[in-house]
């Protein structure tokens, strides 16, 4: 009974290797058969990259096809907008989400807005707001939101 075992086992797989064997002789292409300078290209998909209120007044450096996600965690600040739509443009409309919890006038929540990077160029994502809370106007330096995002080929 023993040797059965080992037998049926090895048959099994010798029959699945025959059986893929078969299947890469139907004329399908394989990563092995293509040419060189088509294997080299990549198969992931573009980067998606967040940028919040540490982001301020940084560069995000991001290829052409890739997302980026303003979510900003106040909802007393403006939706995001793009100083070159060609570049990076608006990927749906912007979503306010306020926090369940919050107590009136206080602008607990995100206001998230997403990017697609669409051809090569430099744009600017900015948002700005007056209000950092009930009744408690924000200083200069709390009012404005600009991301630089570099796009590249």
């Amino acid at each position: 009974m023993n040797l059965r075992r080992p037998t049926a086992l090895a048959l099994t797989c010798v029959a699945a290797l025959l059986a893929l064997a078969g299947c890469g002789s139907t004329g399908t292409t394989t990563a092995s058969s293509a040419p060189a300078s088509t294997a080299l290209v990549p198969t992931t998909t573009p980067a998606a990259v967040t940028a919040d209120e540490q982001a301020n007044h940084t560069t995000l450096k991001v290829a052409v096809g890739a997302t980026v996600s303003v979510d900003l965690h106040s909802t007393y600040w403006s939706a995001a907008t793009s100083s070159a739509p060609d570049i990076v443009a608006p990927a749906g409309s912007p979503a306010t989400s306020p926090s369940p919890s919050c107590r009136p006038g206080g602008g607990c929540g995100t206001v998230t807005t997403a990017f697609a990077a669409r051809k090569p160029g430099t744009a600017h994502l900015t948002a700005s707001r007056t209000s950092c809370g009930e009744a408690l106007n924000c200083g200069p330096e709390q009012r404005t939101y600009d991301v630089t995002v570099e796009v590249t080929g």
